[in-house]
């Protein structure tokens, strides 16, 4: 990859989210001191939000960070691994070769439409991201193909059956979809990106009653610019990640340490802490257990842990933080379902503080049968470590205030954690003490988002065809008809997420599955809400549940130990936290109780 390129795609990303966290700022501040907005602002940092996650998913498709189901990471260590990628790969570039398609002629319409967004900037102008994008990444899945010259020519058929499906839409009309979709299906086992799955689907289906593909590119750009609270999500992760850079993650070791290093288990309760901490910032629990395994796992072994104790205790805490406030899949959760962000925020955290104190609490027997170290509790110490990390500790703190408070709506408490973070990671602690770490650091952040976005924007289309088929209604009746109570009903919620979560990243499983289960839930009188929070804690699970669970593969990688007996060693700890989930499933208590306190409950 030309480092030009690089530099050109990473500074692009970093000016549209610059744009992303400068714009709510500044409604702060005018609205606070002229009482007035900056016109426009909100479809300006919506397109923004659209070349972010564009941006991102080019960025993603060039590091091979695409989001894929736990299938294909389990193949790549397989012998076959040079044929699935071959195969998966191909079948991606043909897909995203008929976005391509679909994205220039949506781009063909708006300049013929001339429509503007506002001060003279037209949406064509805007939309010109998608083509190229969508491009980039169709030559990346190609190349990506394969190391050989002649695996990558081979490979070039799939962008030229994508362009050709694409130029010629009645090819597919009147014809079963099922073939293609079947391809996909095991593209996708193959380890082909998500997005490939459910857009390719999407597109299929609509092709098959007739329609072009610049259908399914009109409800793309539908859902990355119709909703004033995506730009949260990238937001929130730019935080994250700067955060998650230099020393950070050893001040605040180090302080929760001082704080409880002095009780039986205090090295495991300060480890789960911190592993939640910093998933909750950065949305990812792969990330945590790759950024801290290496700082956690000598910790625990030189306090008297177990080497099989402490990485099943690391594999499992990488996910604990996922229902804390200000958690990615919680922010994607309440736009996908249309709910309030801050009722899911105050809703996760019991259930969040409760799984965290069962898998603390078994960190303490351990400690205690296998006679860890215990550090004598030192005002001094615990002192110097807050002050230390009261950077870091802040940050949560400010932005919570800023939502909950009402001085702030859920995208400008985005930006201010992210304008937050990068005055403290660039001038207080100058942990990234150049512009070039910050643009490389939002690379890799922009990375993640545009693995997310890409989902959402093309599931779309499939929600849609969905919709139209009926699906939902069909899903209500037989649910109703095969499962008698509410009780039940939850049992099978349980079962079936957690088959999801061992299956798919988080992300993919909120954007396909949530419009699919809320009208059933809806009618056995679950509260959206505690849905929510039901649906995230199984997904957690997931992550733990073998032989596929994420959080496995990605423990057994950054170890360097046999998948199984990682799987063995968080074995204990995936039951602790089995009951953790029944618990917040069939104690709804436990969620709305804060938010009835809060007056906020309906």
């Amino acid at each position: 990859m030309r480092p030009a390129l690089v530099r050109l795609e990473n500074s692009l990303a970093l000016v549209a989210m610059s744009g992303i966290v400068l714009i709510p700022l500044l409604e702060i501040v005018l609205r606070k001191f002229l009482t007035t907005g900056i016109p426009g602002a909100a479809p300006f940092a919506q397109h923004l939000t659209m070349w972010v996650g564009l941006l991102g998913a080019a960025i993603a498709a060039r590091d091979g960070k695409l989001l894929s189901l736990a299938t294909g990471e389990f193949l790549a260590h397989s012998q076959t691994a040079h044929v699935a990628r071959w195969l998966s790969s191909t079948a991606g570039a043909a897909v995203s070769a008929i976005f391509t398609v679909g994205a220039i002629n949506l781009v063909e319409l708006d300049l013929a439409e001339g429509l503007e967004i506002a001060a003279g900037i037209r949406v064509w102008m805007a939309d010109l991201i998608m083509p190229a994008t969508f491009a980039l990444i169709t030559a990346r899945l190609a190349w990506g193909a394969s190391t050989s010259p002649i695996g990558r020519v081979t490979a070039l058929m799939g962008p030229a059956a994508g362009i050709w499906l694409a130029t010629h839409p009645e090819l597919l009309d009147g014809a079963s979809p099922w073939p293609l979709i079947s391809v996909l299906v095991v593209a996708a086992i193959l380890g082909a990106p998500i997005f490939v799955l459910l857009g390719g689907a999407g597109a299929i289906f609509f092709m098959s009653q007739g329609s072009k593909p610049t259908v399914l590119l009109i409800t793309a750009y539908q859902e990355l610019t119709g909703s004033a609270g995506l730009a949260a999500i990238p937001l929130f992760t730019l935080a994250g990640y700067l955060l998650a850079e230099g020393r950070s993650s050893e001040r605040l070791l180090r302080l929760f340490r001082a704080l409880f290093g002095w009780l039986p288990g205090g090295t495991a309760v300060a480890t789960a802490t911190l592993c939640a901490f910093f998933t909750l910032l950065t949305g990812g629990s792969g990330v945590t257990i790759l950024a801290l395994g290496g700082l956690l796992l000598p910790a625990m072994v030189k306090d008297g842990y177990s080497e099989r104790f402490s990485i099943g205790m690391l594999t499992s805490a990488g996910s604990l933080g996922l229902l804390f406030p200000l958690s990615l899949p919680l922010i994607l959760y309440a736009i996908i379902a249309n709910l309030s962000m801050e009722d899911l925020f105050i809703g996760g955290a019991l259930p969040g503080l409760i799984m965290l104190a069962m898998l603390a609490t078994y960190g303490v027997r351990e400690a205690l049968q296998q006679g860890a170290h215990r550090a004598p509790f030192a005002v001094r110490e615990a002192l110097g470590a807050l002050w230390e990390a009261k950077w870091e500790i802040g940050l949560p703190v400010v932005v919570m205030t800023a939502l909950l408070g009402g001085y702030a709506t859920p995208v400008e408490s985005a930006a201010v954690a992210a304008l937050y973070a990068f005055i403290m990671q660039r001038f207080v602690h100058r942990d990234l003490p150049t512009m070039g770490d910050i643009v490389r650091v939002s690379g890799d952040s922009v990375g993640l988002v545009g693995g997310v976005l890409i989902i959402l924007a093309v599931a779309v289309g499939l929600t849609n065809y969905m919709i139209n088929a009926q699906v939902p209604d069909a899903l209500i009746t037989w649910t109703t008809a095969h499962v008698s109570s509410p009780l039940m009903f939850l049992l099978a919620l349980n079962v079936f997420l957690l088959v999801v979560g061992c299956l798919m990243d988080i992300f993919s499983a909120i954007v396909v599955v949530v419009p699919l289960i809320t009208g059933v839930a809806e009618f056995y009188q679950v509260n959206p809400i505690h849905l929510g929070i039901i649906f995230v804690a199984n997904l957690e699970l997931g992550y733990l549940t073998p032989p596929l669970g994420l959080n496995l593969l990605v423990a057994s990688v950054r170890f360097n130990r046999p998948a199984l007996s990682v799987m063995r060693a968080a074995l204990p700890m995936l039951l602790i936290l089995t009951i953790g989930v029944l618990l917040i499933t069939y104690v709804p208590w436990l969620t709305l109780a804060p938010l009835q306190w809060l007056g906020r409950l309906p």
